[in-house]
């Protein structure tokens, strides 16, 4: 037989074995120089690299451009996220995640990215600003920068991302108000707000009562004023998470999303009473309904919302009263 049958024979491995394209293998090699990678070798093809990913796809890639890079769980890589990162133009998710010694800001480098989608930094040291030059990425659906020290205040221009499903800002220390911009989001399908635990203060924007909220966790901040406007029966919003702030409205005056499924408020400065309308929610899934520490008065409302929930969902109010609580008194009602 013929040499040359068992080259071709060998030639789809061979270029298996080679499938990486030069530039993208450079800037690989660059960001394993600037984070001290030890498991990044050249006996394989950067497209086999752990949380190296190359998908074919992707438009415009061929199988040997890199898609994906996920760094997860390291305490050995230290430093700053390389600006090298934005030399991988094919790249449409780059996930760092539990790298407790990765610092720094995000690069700028990373608008060069005009196909990324997912952008996950979460549980790492990062710090300083959440730049506003992520607003040059419409691409982006998801950016999770949770659990990190970024500080300063939310950019309002990150409410021009087109394409956004979810903002999650938890667990840093952001200050300041949050933007009236957020409210121009498209009020059918406007991103999960996610940004609990952090030090945000202010009433909030009364333009965040156009959006419909899917899932909006304000939870453990300073925010202050009325926020009934979030709140609507005909709206979709499946989970609000207003507790631990110093929001004071009339709760009397609000109708709930008949599919929400989250409904948290406590330890807040709510007044009025809990409204009859609260069961006439779908009763199917609701794990979380909690009006505790509040300055609450009047009879809890009967029906199947209401009585799933025990003492610990409505304890602590000024005058609250009924089942599970003791039963009012003339004064109570």
């Amino acid at each position: 037989m013929h040499p040359s049958f068992f080259i071709l024979l060998l030639l789809p491995l061979l270029i298996t074995a080679d499938k990486c394209n030069k530039d993208d293998k450079r800037a690989l090699n660059s960001i394993k120089s600037a984070l001290n990678f030890t498991y990044w070798t050249s006996a394989t093809a950067c497209c086999d690299w752990g949380g190296v990913e190359c998908d074919p796809t992707v438009p415009g890639s061929d199988g040997s451009r890199v898609t994906g890079l996920f760094v997860i769980t390291d305490s050995t890589i230290t430093g700053p996220i390389p600006s090298a990162v934005g030399d991988l133009p094919f790249l449409t998710s780059l996930r760092f995640h539990k790298l407790p010694n990765l610092t720094g800001n995000i690069p700028s480098s990373i608008t060069r990215l005009t196909r990324l989608s997912i952008l996950l930094l979460s549980w790492n040291s990062l710090s300083g600003p959440i730049p506003s030059f992520l607003s040059q990425i419409p691409s982006l659906t998801d950016i999770d920068l949770s659990f990190n020290q970024f500080s300063g205040s939310i950019p309002p221009e990150l409410a021009k991302l087109p394409s956004i499903q979810q903002l999650d800002f938890s667990r840093n220390r952001l200050t300041g108000s949050i933007p009236a911009e957020f409210g121009n989001f498209a009020k059918s399908s406007p991103p999960d707000l996610i940004f609990s635990h952090n030090s945000l203060s202010g009433d909030l924007p009364v333009s965040l009562g156009v959006p419909e909220w899917g899932k909006i966790d304000l939870s453990r901040n300073n925010l202050t004023g009325d926020a009934s406007f979030l709140f609507g029966a005909g709206k979709s919003t499946r989970y609000i998470d207003l507790s631990r702030n110093e929001f004071a409205f009339d709760l009397s005056r609000v109708t709930f999303p008949v599919n929400v499924t989250v409904l948290d408020l406590n330890h807040n400065k709510i007044t009025g009473s809990i409204p009859a309308q609260i069961n006439q929610v779908d009763p199917t899934y609701f794990p979380v309904f909690n009006v505790s520490y509040n300055q609450l008065c009047g009879e809890i409302p009967a029906g199947p919302i209401t009585a799933k929930f025990g003492v610990d969902s409505y304890f602590h109010n000024k005058c609250l009263c009924g089942s599970p609580l003791p039963p009012c008194t003339s004064k109570q009602i």
